[in-house]
């Protein structure tokens, strides 16, 4: 069956493929919208293609055309068109793609003007001058081709893409260089990294400084880079030992605000501003909002409306200011105001926790301490149940043993809840790892699949439903079990998971660790849209991982996610009236 990203993928390659032959834009532009649909989908596509395929008109961007490839490709396995395409165009160019910055118009030029086929041919074709030869291709295109190609040699087989857990420290760590320069007055980080998504290109900086050169000083001399791409006197660009490409842009302090609103995007987004703009007779770019239908300054620039703040472009555009991790939707109406997001300082609990008696690093009074000394009033103990023998899970003597140890470890730390809990193994069939006479002595009951990952939908789908009723089980543990940019994991269809879900008062789990980020943020906004009640946990095995909270705070952002329907932001009062209620 066809996932939706498999059909995301396919609708992409297809427009990169068409704009490589010279198709008309409007074709393109159809199968752009249709990948950006089928990405933010969250019902199966391919469940609807072979049960209901009426149901496929009513998604905004899908249109009869790309229905009916949604339905070949689920009944067939492939789609004709794009089969075609493949053999009209040398498989070599869709690496072209892969470079930094390099999109189908570039390499269509390539291949039409210089034979430019492979990595190889455009290396060579770079120093023979041919390239430089080709019309409107400028030097500053040329230098930045060689880089990107340097940059692919330089990364070798390393990702293309890197995860958000990945990335973010390196932006920090940048940051924090870039902060203690002399001069600097403002620093951060946009592009995807600040929108949330769960992997990331390249890394976008930003920073606004008395000093130039010390900024550039301060990037430039990092430890970790490994080669340097461009250095100007507002952009350098480098690419570091583990092959991430990071760009520092050099802004006035006067037009930081718009400078981040440009380099966080997304594209869509920023074209919608831009098209905003155009309406009130103004101009958007990375260096301010400014009025177009007014007499030039003396120097003949245009009258400067703002620039300083994202909050105020957005109130001269009369907009709300919307959230970075909301700025990817292509359906949201930016002109009403954004829903209220749940923020990092309002999860007050921590419930999915391993111990030494599992496969973690913590006794269970480490691991209280560590959720007291963040303001928590409540941490549960979720060891690995039986059937997680890799994992060191309980068996029933030792869990019983572990739930005496926890009462005592509660009474000895005083000031914060330990709950005793299992992250419980949902067996293939659907069935719990332990009786329901084990379950209804632990105070949680975390339910999470670990193996059997490759189930069809319809077999992960009876199994996740079974466990999300079982009137024993509190919250659905990282429901697909994908590991990002290393399994697929299951494809329930998530509709049916949030119906059941929000009938039975069970909790669907963002896990924060950025390999996983399960749910992820399309899944979210289904589960939102269905009043379902999230946790947000970390998973934590040992304490860094208790750090991660941020990046399932991210996916709930992007999944618009307010406070109100998360369990780990309620008061204890709340969360155990809750926990008490699946009980009764």
């Amino acid at each position: 069956m066809a996932t939706n990203q498999e059909i995301a993928k396919a609708f992409s390659t297809i427009a990169d493929l068409l704009e490589i032959t010279g198709a008309n834009a409007f074709k393109v532009g159809a199968y752009r919208k249709a990948t950006r649909s089928c990405e933010d989908e969250p019902r199966d596509l391919g469940r609807l293609a072979r049960e209901s395929p009426t149901e496929l008109d009513s998604i905004e961007g899908i249109g009869q055309s790309t229905k009916a490839k949604i339905i070949e490709l689920e009944t067939t396995g492939s789609i004709h068109e794009l089969e075609e395409l493949r053999l009209k165009v040398p498989p070599g160019l869709s690496l072209l793609l892969t470079l930094a910055g390099v999109g189908p118009k570039t390499v269509k030029l390539l291949w039409d003007c210089a034979q430019v086929t492979s990595i190889d041919d455009l290396r060579t074709a770079i120093e023979s001058g041919a390239v430089a030869a080709i019309p409107r291709m400028g030097a500053k295109t040329v230098t930045n081709l060689r880089d990107a190609v340097a940059a692919h040699d330089l990364a070798g087989s390393r990702p293309t893409r890197y995860r958000l857990g990945e990335a973010i420290p390196i932006a920090e760590a940048f940051l924090t260089r870039l902060r203690a320069a002399p001069g600097t007055v403002r620093a951060t980080y946009a592009g995807s990294a600040r929108r949330g998504r769960d992997t990331v290109g390249d890394l976008d900086l930003l920073v606004s400084t008395r000093d130039h050169a010390a900024a550039k000083e301060a990037f430039l001399t990092a430890p970790t880079v490994s080669k340097l791409l461009a250095q100007g006197e507002t952009k350098c660009a480098v690419v570091l030992t583990n092959g991430l490409q990071i760009d520092l842009r050099i802004v006035d302090d006067s037009a930081f605000g718009a400078a981040l609103v440009y380099f966080t995007g997304s594209k869509d987004h920023n074209v919608f501003l831009r098209e905003r703009a155009n309406q009130r007779a103004m101009k958007l770019n990375e260096y301010g909002l400014f009025r177009t239908d007014s007499s030039a300054s003396a120097d003949g620039s245009l009258a400067l409306v703002a620039a300083e703040s994202e909050e105020a472009i957005y109130r001269a555009l009369d907009l709300p200011l919307w959230p970075a991790e909301l700025r990817e939707s292509h359906t949201a109406d930016f002109t009403q105001p954004p829903p209220r997001l749940i923020e990092l300082a309002e999860i007050k609990s921590e419930l999915h926790a391993h111990t030494t008696a599992s496969d973690g690093s913590l006794s269970i009074l480490e691991l209280a301490t560590l959720a007291k000394a963040r303001g928590f009033h409540t941490i549960a103990v979720t060891d690995h149940s039986k059937a997680s023998a890799q994992a060191n899970g309980l068996s029933v003597e030792r869990l019983l043993q572990h739930i005496a140890a926890i009462r005592e470890a509660e009474a000895a730390i005083g000031g914060i809840t330990i709950l005793a809990g299992s992250e419980v193994d949902i067996l293939a069939d659907g069935r719990l790892d332990y009786d329901d006479a084990v379950l209804e002595q632990l105070d949680i009951v975390v339910a999470s699949p670990h193996t059997a990952l490759r189930q069809s939908p319809e077999a992960a789908t009876a199994r996740l439903l079974a466990a999300i009723r079982h009137p024993l089980v509190h919250i659905l543990g990282h429901p697909t079990g994908r590991i990002i940019q290393g399994r697929d994991g299951l494809s329930p269809d998530i509709e049916a998971l949030c119906v059941a879900a929000h009938e039975c008062k069970t909790a669907l789990e963002i896990n924060c660790h950025w390999s996983r980020l399960d749910l992820r943020d399309v899944h979210v906004r289904a589960a939102v849209s269905a009043g379902c009640l999230i946790a947000i946990d970390c998973d934590i095995h040992s304490p860094p991982d208790a750090d991660n909270l941020r990046y399932g705070i991210a996916t709930a952002r992007r999944g618009g996610l307010c406070t109100s329907h998360c369990v780990n932001a309620w008061s204890a009062e709340k969360l155990h009236g809750w926990l008490r209620s699946k009980r009764s």
